[in-house]
């Protein structure tokens, strides 16, 4: 919303993103403290403008060795010769130098880009994690990073040297020759760059549309990749073929609108150069017949004409390519400028765990205003106790453990550990002290001791190997060829799902926290699995602070209080022993699941 309080029009956006871009590029070429950089950069223009100097010099050189040869041709213009050549020489090492002084800052800038990127992607909040997709994220920062790129040496390499070319090549035709020369030109490059402008913003709609129905057909693609496994199960690769074809089909299309743009775009500005070149070398043939120029001056308005429109195609290029890098930048910046849902207070301090005892005090949440999740939830969890929450879908149990470990902040209420109200420490230190271990445990795409060391960053090998034994990973690693540094594939894939919790489960004892959470850490597991997964667990589990988010009621029926979790609100609570004596939710849940196991116990 602007002052007048109504929505920002296009062309105040475009400025706004402009201006963000300039900012970007102006703190990646002059990076604080980062001296040698800005010598870099500083030898790079000294080189652009010594090898525009030369560039203008040489057709000089040029006009002087063809009137000598038409003069006195009895002897060649050695001197004048060689002066050329090295004249183009010397350009062509300028040009080389500048690359290689400006590569450390470019390749500096894509990296410092991404990495800004990866560490605003990885703190923002989960809600925004929840509503996006990685493909479509991968796309965005891919395309970003590049068009960083681009715009950085663009500035540096196209603008400026065009700039000074264009000044320096006009100078010399106005100074020295017929001022009609001047007008021609002017004329020539005013038509020149009003086509361009006009062309540009058809071409850059196009190009946004091209970038979000990539965008989609990345998101399909990566979506559906991702559900190998379901696509199998449905025989439904055609299905997704046929999905990831007509996402295809849509940016086929914008793309052959925009290359058509591209060919008249293209077209339009050589018969503009084209015109002007005709006009400029009639009007200088005219002059050598009427004696007003030599031959040598016919060449070097030739050859100044060369020189200026080729930087005048430069320069409509980079006007092109700077609007649709634009277009691909304008996202990543979208995402630089997104601020996290949760946040460090200012001045908030690091969390000094004591016993680690645990309380929530009349806490509100909801994801949307028109749906409360919980309302007026109040208990306590005692330092070295355990708490279990149980009750039906949807009743907000996980939602309690992603507020205790901060993914989100309470819309009212208090939640403290030792006293301190967790929206007052730094997250990190929070984070620190909680251990989690998730209903669905992922896995990097590396090794079981990556995974594992992933619960104490930089924890020694034999460290790493106790912890997974104390899980109970002991034997399974045995059994593998290469041991603990077997792959585990993408996500963990080759890991059954008690092998992956034990995995889980080894990062928290490796982690060693005073406070655990438990969500629902044995649902999706088989009997005996989650027998030795809950031997695993109450051993860790031992003298800690302890949350558990239970959907099998048998895994927590010595919890020393069981809080029974429905609409948001905390209906029933006790040990198990009362509960069960109360005709309650709770004894329903129980019965239900009892009848249930003996199904199966039948089957």
């Amino acid at each position: 919303m602007n002052a007048k309080g109504q929505q920002p029009t296009q062309s105040q956006n475009d400025q706004r993103v402009v201006a963000q871009v300039v900012l970007r590029l102006f703190s990646l070429l002059w990076p604080k403290r980062e001296s040698a950089l800005k010598a870099r950069v500083v030898g790079a223009l000294i080189l652009i403008i010594v090898g525009k100097g030369i560039s203008v010099v040489a057709p000089f050189l040029y006009k002087h060795v063809i009137d000598t040869l038409i003069a006195a041709p009895i002897y060649a213009p050695i001197a004048l010769i060689v002066a050329y050549g090295v004249a183009n020489a010397l350009n062509q090492l300028t040009g080389e130098l500048r690359e290689y002084l400006f590569v450390t800052v470019s390749q500096r800038a894509i990296r410092i880009t991404s990495l800004d990127v990866f560490r605003k992607l990885h703190a923002l909040s989960l809600r925004f994690h929840l509503n996006r997709q990685t493909g479509g994220i991968a796309t965005i920062i891919a395309r970003g990073t590049t068009g960083m790129e681009f715009l950085l040496e663009l500035v540096l390499f196209s603008i400026f040297p065009t700039i000074v070319e264009l000044a320096l090549v006009s100078a010399v035709l106005f100074r020295l020759y017929h001022p009609s020369f001047a007008i021609i030109t002017i004329m020539t490059i005013a038509s020149y760059l009003g086509f361009t402008l006009l062309m540009t913003r058809w071409q850059v709609r196009f190009r946004k549309e091209m970038n979000m129905l990539d965008v989609a057909a990345s998101m399909k693609a990566i979506d559906s990749l991702m559900n190998y496994e379901t696509v199998k199960y449905f025989t439904a690769e055609e299905a997704e073929a046929r999905r990831f074809d007509t996402a295809k089909r849509a940016y086929e299309s914008a793309a052959i609108r925009n290359q058509t743009v591209q060919v008249l775009f293209n077209i339009g500005r050589s018969l503009i150069t084209a015109t002007g070149a005709i006009l400029v070398m009639v009007l200088a043939g005219g002059r050598v017949v009427t004696g007003a120029m030599t031959i040598g001056d016919f060449v070097l308005v030739n050859a100044y004409l060369l020189q200026l429109y080729a930087p005048l195609h430069a320069l409509s290029l980079v006007y092109t390519q700077i609007k649709q890098s634009l277009a691909d930048v304008e996202a990543m910046l979208g995402l630089l400028s997104q601020r996290p849902e949760v946040e460090d207070t200012p001045g908030a301090c690091a969390l000094t765990v004591g016993r680690g005892g645990v309380s929530f005090r009349n806490v509100l949440f909801h994801y949307d205003k028109r749906r409360p999740l919980l309302e007026d939830i109040s208990f306590d969890i005692p330092a070295g106790k355990t708490v279990a929450i149980v009750g039906p879908s949807g009743a907000g149990k996980s939602t309690i453990a992603r507020l205790l470990f901060r993914f989100y902040d309470v819309n009212g209420g208090k939640i403290l550990i030792d006293g301190h109200d967790i929206c007052t420490v730094t997250q990190d230190s929070l984070r620190n002290a909680i251990g989690v271990v998730p209903q669905d445990t992922v896995l990097f795409h590396d090794s079981l001791f990556y995974n594992i060391a992933y619960g104490k960053i930089g924890a020694s090998r034999k460290d790493v190997e106790r912890a997974a034994k104390a899980a109970q990973l002991g034997e399974f690693i045995a059994r593998l060829p290469d041991g603990i540094d077997t792959q585990v594939g993408e996500r963990g894939l080759k890991l059954s799902g008690g092998e992956k919790q034990r995995v889980a489960i080894a990062r928290v004892i490796l982690k060693n926290p005073r406070i655990l959470i438990f969500d629902e850490a044995t649902s999706a597991l088989d009997s005996a699995t989650e027998q030795e997964i809950l031997r695993s667990l109450n051993d860790i589990a031992s003298e800690r602070t302890t949350l558990v988010i239970a959907h099998r009621l048998s895994t927590i029926i010595n919890a020393d209080e069981i809080l029974v979790l429905c609409n948001g609100r905390i209906e029933e609570r006790g040990k198990h022993e009362a509960l069960i004596h109360q005709n309650g939710l709770y004894r329903d849940l129980w019965r239900r699941q009892q009848m249930s196991q003996s199904d199966n116990d039948i089957l």
